[in-house]
């Protein structure tokens, strides 16, 4: 893997909490695993049929393969645009494709690798992934010119700026590449912040953190056999075109969620640690599907027209600051969140049963 990748300091050791497995949990947990597989199978079997397949039969789709993990949902916020529109998202689990989803479908950015795997793979591939070459820095120009030619096409594009896995209790920095994208093409970007609670929606809950060597399978395993999670998931007010002059800001305003937030000043920066893992400890977080490709190379892109003058070169910080993916100690976590009038927000959807 190349240095310049971003990693998280999350371990399921360090950050993941543990769900025992009972002699009543077990059957739970099969009849849960079950469902899903029988799920995504049919996902496969339909995903040729593509754009003819409605949008909110998508969207049910997608909540019903959360649901089926023993997964309560909450969707609340603005409801997003449509045309094209870049969706960013914190990125915890495997959960949150689905979960993006069932906001607003949109083709993924997934890594290359995920082409070959089994079913996922297929899944992926047919469901119009956009696959990225992660540890190609050339490739970067070439990648965010077609992800803008999609979204000038009037596609929605997801994308996971942190380029990494977190545990939940910490988040890495927004990346930047993908934000030019957006800008090139001249779309709204849509905010999403995920979260999981567990206890029926009591505290935060890292049991569906997907990090560090975690396996799939044990991921897939702890989530079923974990009682009372809710997956909530906040659609905030959306970024429209000129909102921010550059790729920067851009990010750093749907990090925040704030449209005035677009002003020159320190950059938001990752956490060094989870308050559970060891200060500097730096197990590279999964890569999984939809996820977004580091930021930090903003040399060699092909639009500059936002850049701001003075950027440092792929793969370099600038001086003083910390490397992707690592921040001095005492970061926030997440920013407050600001206050939005009632009128511009709106639950879409509410799914507990």
């Amino acid at each position: 893997m190349s240095l310049w990748l971003p990693s998280a300091p999350c371990t399921p050791r360090a950050c993941v909490e543990t769900t025992g497995s009972t002699g009543a949990t077990v059957p739970r947990a099969v009849l849960r695993l079950t469902l899903v597989a029988i799920l995504v199978l049919a996902g496969v079997v339909l995903s040729p049929l593509g754009a003819q397949i409605p949008a909110g039969w998508v969207r049910r789709w997608c909540r019903a393969v959360v649901r089926a993990s023993g997964v309560r949902v909450r969707i609340t916020g603005t409801a997003p645009p449509t045309g094209g529109l870049l969706l960013v998202a914190n990125h915890v689990s495997w959960l949150d494709i689905p979960l993006l989803a069932a906001v607003r479908p949109a083709r993924m950015l997934a890594k290359t690798e995920i082409r070959a795997w089994p079913v996922a793979g297929a899944l992926a591939a047919r469901g119009g992934a956009l696959f990225i070459e992660r540890d190609r820095l050339r490739a970067l120009p070439a990648t965010v010119a077609h992800i803008a030619g999609e979204l000038r096409a009037g596609a929605a594009v997801a994308a996971f700026p942190e380029g990494s896995t977190w545990c939940g209790r910490a988040q890495g920095a927004f990346h930047r590449a993908v934000f030019q994208a957006a800008l090139d093409a001249g779309v709204p970007v849509q905010p999403v912040r995920i979260r999981y609670l567990g206890h029926a929606g009591g505290a935060a809950s890292t049991a569906p953190a997907f990090v560090g060597d975690d396996s799939l399978l044990a991921s897939l395993w702890r989530v079923a056999t974990a009682r009372g999670l809710v997956a909530e998931v906040d659609v905030r007010p959306v970024l429209p075109p000129g909102t921010c002059p550059d790729r920067r800001t851009l990010a750093r305003a749907a990090q925040q969620d704030l449209p005035e937030g677009c002003h020159d000043g320190a950059d938001l920066r990752s956490n060094a640690t989870c308050g559970h893992a060891p200060a500097g400890h730096a197990c590279v977080g999964h890569a999984s599907v939809g996820e977004a490709f580091a930021g930090r190379a903003s040399a060699g892109l092909a639009s500059t027209a936002h850049a701001p003058a003075g950027h440092a070169p792929a793969g370099h910080a600038p001086a003083g600051h910390a490397p992707a993916g690592h921040a001095p100690a005492g970061a926030a976590a997440w920013p407050p969140r600001p206050h939005v009038p009632a009128q511009t927000r709106r639950t879409v959807c509410r799914d507990s049963a």
